[in-house]
């Protein structure tokens, strides 16, 4: 009978040369690498608490805690560039040359560009939402634009509005769930760290550097992803409309896409089962000899 993970049981830190690194270890076997998303409240361990029972029969689950979201310690940069950093520094300290990474909406952007950077360093890439560019839909969607009203000026009843657009069920929203993820995402550090990232000013400068910048965005540059990947993502994600698959689709060269029914941003949690079957018989596939 397999032990559920438990919070105590599986934290551990790391220290790096920018700060602790916090993380949550569970399991024997092949490394791999769980990365979380954005949002008031949000943490590794809570995106991903109830997937490790199951993964850790396969895989040494290793969860990072991002710099800037009340965890490891905090970080003076951009939340999203403060997490690319991250990712490295945290394999090196673990001495890892190699992964597999499951990233969820942010954290599968940061698997994205990390493994665009050391194609060496990532062998299979699951995402879970939020990767891509909108055809469609118009941009920021509607989850975004409430996270964008929470973090300029936070409220409860706004932190319910944008939790309850992250699902289909809104049952999954719980009293337990409102009241962690308020204590967190007020904390001074964190909020402040929030708001480099989801400002209403911030998004704005952001866009505005885009539209002027001469880089290509990340999504630009999927056809030069070389890890097997497989996009996941909720049929009814009112975060990160599901037409943001299509470009990833089309352009990275080994991709598979699986979309689940009745289901929003949190596919890990909304659709659990039917998600974690899937990544599996993506992650242990025995690759056919040429």
């Amino acid at each position: 009978m397999t032990t559920e993970p438990t919070y105590e049981s599986t934290l551990r830190e790391l220290p790096t040369d920018q700060g602790v690194l916090r993380y949550h270890e569970a399991g024997e076997g092949p490394p791999l690498l769980m990365l979380h998303g954005s949002g008031p409240g949000v943490t590794g361990w809570r995106n991903f608490k109830g997937n490790l029972a199951r993964f850790s029969r396969h895989f040494r689950c290793l969860v990072l805690e991002f710099p800037g979201f009340g965890v490891s310690d905090p970080t003076e940069e951009h939340p999203m560039l403060a997490a690319s950093g991250a990712v490295g520094r945290f394999l090196d300290g673990l001495g890892l040359q190699k992964v597999d990474i499951i990233g969820n909406s942010m954290g599968g952007i940061v698997g994205t560009r990390f493994a665009l950077a050391n194609p060496e360093r990532v062998g299979r890439l699951v995402t879970i939402g939020g990767m891509g560019t909108n055809v469609f839909s118009p941009s920021p969607g509607e989850g975004i634009k409430l996270l964008m009203e929470f973090t300029d000026d936070p409220s409860r009843e706004k932190l319910v509005r944008w939790l309850n657009s992250m699902v289909y069920n809104p049952a999954i929203v719980t009293e337990e769930m409102i009241e962690e993820r308020w204590a967190q995402a007020t904390d001074p550090e964190t909020l402040a760290s929030a708001r480099r990232m989801y400002g209403s000013r911030a998004m704005a400068a952001n866009f505005k550097a885009q539209a002027s910048s001469d880089t290509p965005p990340y999504w630009a540059m999927l056809h030069k992803l070389k890890a097997k990947t497989l996009i996941t993502w909720g049929r009814d994600d009112r975060v990160s409309p599901v037409d943001m698959a299509l470009l990833p689709m089309r352009t990275i060269r080994d991709v598979e896409v699986h979309i689940f029914p009745n289901c929003g941003h949190w596919v890990m949690i909304e659709q659990k089962e039917a998600w974690e079957s899937t990544v599996l018989a993506f992650l242990t596939r025995e690759e056919q000899k040429a």
